[in-house]
């Protein structure tokens, strides 16, 4: 692992944990260096935390004035984008309420929540469930009397702008493409269920059980990395959910779905990563077992950054849809060793759906 990669963990793990700075061994940095570790943090999307871990630093190892002032202002822009997203999906969650939606929160702001600091956490969009067609269709219809402009994706989803924050509704809660596990993921949906977040101005809206959070994010997580790619902020996301939802899992029914959804390679490789580069306890884990090896995924992970955006070709414009779709395509080649080694059944569905275009 080269210097600033391995310098930019260190600060990750401190400031996701509020810790002390448990290696030094990276420091000092030249300017050049801590040019290219903010650069980094800022490809990751852990821009804030990396930030407060900086906090943690002896001063003598603190980068130049002019990059910390650019670093602070950067924070400052995350935390007053999460107070809007904040504000947005309050008063979202209140008219759908009031109209009698009751959509359910998936990841984001819900996710948000179980940093030490929410508002260093670099907030994306609003993500909407609701676990039925008829509730589906109410919401999608109450959009559109509303005047917004809303884009049907090709998996069936519908997004649009509110409040100047990008909204998606959702019609599966979970990332899940083998069609014959679709029935058993709806089993679980329904024996495990739903909690309630209670909002700032006082309302509550639906969560994902912790079952469902945790199997959620780990099926997110994998859907990127067996394309385009996937960042730091997710697996960020995911230790906080182990460290915060551990007390109300049980170990022994984790390990029975994981083997059942045919995760359990994925999830002992995931396991690994959250423990070894982000310092996660292993007592916190949702069941204790890992791999001996993390780094094929810290490489897919250095590779492209948030969701693949850096990854070559990413961010050109196809010039058809074909030729996005090819692109897609090329990219799940790439990690086609990955797939079959790690969920070759799921990998082989995401696989057959992206190339049907049924992923963004």
């Amino acid at each position: 692992m080269k210097k600033v990669q391995k310098a930019l963990l260190v600060l990750l793990r401190a400031g996701l944990w509020e810790s002390r700075i448990e290696d030094l061994s990276c420091f000092p940095m030249s300017a050049g260096e801590w040019k290219n570790l903010y650069l980094l943090s800022r490809q990751q999307t852990v821009t804030g935390i990396v930030f407060q871990g900086i906090q943690h630093l002896p001063e003598h190892f603190l980068p130049a004035e002019e990059l910390l002032v650019r670093w602070m202002a950067e924070t400052d822009a995350i935390e007053r984008k999460n107070m809007q997203m904040n504000k947005a999906l309050e008063l979202l969650v209140q008219w759908f309420t009031e109209s009698g939606v009751q959509p359910v929160l998936q990841k984001g702001q819900g996710i948000a929540s179980l940093y030490e600091n929410p508002l260093l956490r670099e907030c994306g969009d609003i993500d909407f469930y609701f676990d039925s067609r008829q509730m589906f269709e109410k919401a999608f219809s109450l959009i559109r009397q509303c005047g917004l402009r809303e884009k049907v994706q090709a998996d069936q989803s519908v997004t649009y702008a509110w409040k100047g924050v990008e909204v998606e509704h959702h019609t599966c809660l979970l990332d899940l493409h083998n069609p014959f596990l679709q029935r058993y993921a709806k089993e679980l949906e329904q024996q495990y269920g739903y909690n309630h977040m209670r909002l700032e101005g006082g309302l509550d809206v639906r969560i994902p059980s912790p079952v469902l959070n945790l199997l959620l994010q780990s099926l997110h997580i994998l859907k990127h990395a067996l394309g385009w790619g996937i960042g730091l902020r997710q697996l960020c996301d995911m230790a906080r959910s182990c460290y915060k939802l551990h007390d109300e899992v049980e170990s022994e029914e984790m390990k029975k779905i994981t083997l059942q959804l045919g995760m359990d390679r994925w999830q002992q490789l995931l396991h690994a990563f959250l423990v070894e580069h982000l310092g996660l306890p292993v007592a916190y884990l949702p069941y204790q077992e890992v791999a001996s090896d993390s780094s094929p995924l810290l490489d897919i992970i250095w590779r492209g950054g948030n969701f693949g955006l850096y990854v070559p070709g990413h961010q050109r414009k196809s010039q058809s849809l074909l030729a996005g779709k090819w692109q897609t395509a090329c990219a799940f080649q790439r990690n086609i060793r990955f797939a079959f080694r790690y969920a070759p059944k799921e990998g082989f569905w995401v696989f057959s759906s992206l190339l049907k275009g049924q992923l963004k």
